[in-house]
């Protein structure tokens, strides 16, 4: 069998190569190499410059990618592409040709993984600690040639291992998730992971939660974060060394759990997630003539909220039925505003307010009836869910339109009242993403 052991320094956070070195090796010698700095066409931070001593100075006249392409298909054609966290430098270069429009597939193996496997119980897996152990001498750390040249031998080391050609074989099926799982991440990990709804935990080496993600099968969709080639995914996979998970027995409480333990955590990869959302409420007030009107706005600017959402649009859209409901003005609702007198296209139930057609005094009825509703619509609610295995049950519950949490029970328990259920409570914060995920639950 052939192989290509390859490194690639790249310009950082666009992850373009600055340098690349590929060693061609037939299992018992070298028999070719290439090696070139490569101009990224953008510029070299300051920081990678400390790091590789690769600048922008060096890379100027150098080629271009798409100059040295054809060199990199020939020389790794019909092999096996070999590094050291081999996701990253293969996803590097097939990115560099995916933008000349070019397909590039290789078999794969990953020496980390390798290691792992071969000579097992190393405290670091990285290529300078582990060749430090294994007295491999690194001639240019990082720098592509040296990296690679050390890869080489470190190669050599694993062929020669007993047992060396099961583990090769295995690690090539096409079955096999080897090159697929994240380089630091253990397979007995991966394989441990459940199949049921739940929440999974991304940790690094320090056990630090890097991600948070809930599932209907936790194992599927962890699989998808490794074949995922978003930039975004494969920062997360490469820093991603143990991973651990939380059932929920249903989907529902599957996005409770996440959004709580996002909002206690807040890893560095769920960015959107643990953004505080911003609110709006809708209130009333009393104008000059004694009209008393239903406005929104945000909920810090809200006197007296009686009703928040997550959203203008939901705020609009609540205000649209209570106007249709107790025949409100459109105007008055603020659901138009610089108007004489309402011209709604959807709402016509107006009784004429807005032109003097009605006493203030008829309509503000009217308008207290509505905002009657809107205060006293509060539910209490107890929503069955599936349990995290057959002998159980769970449940989400809900007093005065407020989210308490979730919890889980025997099947064998009695319960006859909605309070019998507190015994059994996990209890939660009420939040806006919860009542958004609540909503979306009770709609469908």
């Amino acid at each position: 069998m052939m192989y290509t052991i390859i490194d690639v320094e790249t310009s950082g956070t666009s992850n373009r190569i600055t340098e690349i070195s590929i060693f061609k090796y037939d299992g018992k010698q070298i028999v070719d190499e290439f090696t070139s700095l490569v101009n990224p066409e953008v510029i070299i931070p300051v920081y990678i410059t400390s790091l590789t001593g690769i600048d922008n100075v060096m890379v100027a006249n150098a080629p271009t990618f798409s100059e040295i392409a054809a060199d990199v298909l020939a020389i790794t054609e019909d092999t096996t592409f070999v590094a050291h966290n081999v996701n990253f430098d293969y996803n590097v270069i097939r990115n560099e040709f995916k933008a000349l429009d070019i397909d590039f597939n290789r078999k794969k193996l990953c020496t980390i993984r390798l290691s792992r496997k071969l000579i097992p119980g190393h405290k670091s897996y990285s290529l300078g600690k582990l060749c430090a152990a294994l007295h491999i001498d690194i001639v240019g750390r990082h720098r592509a040639r040296g990296d690679a040249e050390a890869t080489v031998v470190l190669f050599e080391m694993l062929l020669q291992k007993e047992g060396s050609e099961t583990v090769f074989n295995d690690f090539l099926k096409k079955t096999s998730k080897e090159a697929t799982l994240p380089s630091h991440l253990p397979t007995s990990v991966f394989n441990n992971l459940s199949d049921k709804a739940g929440i999974y935990y991304f940790k690094n080496k320090k056990g630090t939660i890097l991600y948070i993600g809930k599932a209907k099968n936790i194992k599927k969709r962890v699989l998808s974060h490794f074949y995922s080639k978003t930039q975004k995914s494969l920062d997360l996979c490469r820093e991603t060394s143990d991973i651990d998970f939380e059932l929920s027995g249903s989907e529902l409480i599957a996005f409770l759990m996440e959004d709580a333990a996002i909002k206690q955590h807040y890893p560095e990869f769920n960015v959107v997630s643990k953004r505080a959302p911003k609110a709006y409420a809708i209130f009333s007030y009393e104008d000059r003539k004694g009209i008393t009107h239903l406005a929104y706005n945000t909920l810090k600017a809200t006197p007296n909220a009686m009703q928040t959402f997550s959203t203008i649009a939901d705020c609009r859209q609540y205000l649209e039925k209570m106007c249709t409901e107790f025949e409100l003005c459109p105007k008055f609702c603020h659901l138009q505003e610089a108007v004489t007198q309402c011209s709604h296209y959807k709402i016509t139930t107006c009784k004429g307010v807005c032109c003097d057609n009605e006493t203030v005094s008829d309509y503000n009825t009217r308008v207290t009836a509505a905002i009657t509703c809107i205060t006293e619509s509060k539910q209490d609610l107890v929503l069955k869910q599936k349990g995290r295995n057959s002998h159980e049950e769970a449940f989400v519950l809900i007093k005065n339109n407020v989210y308490l949490g979730y919890g889980f029970l025997d099947k064998s328990e009695q319960i006859n009242t909605p309070e019998d259920l507190e015994n059994f409570l996990i209890p939660q914060k009420d939040n806006l993403d919860v009542q958004k995920i609540l909503r979306t639950s009770l709609r469908a």
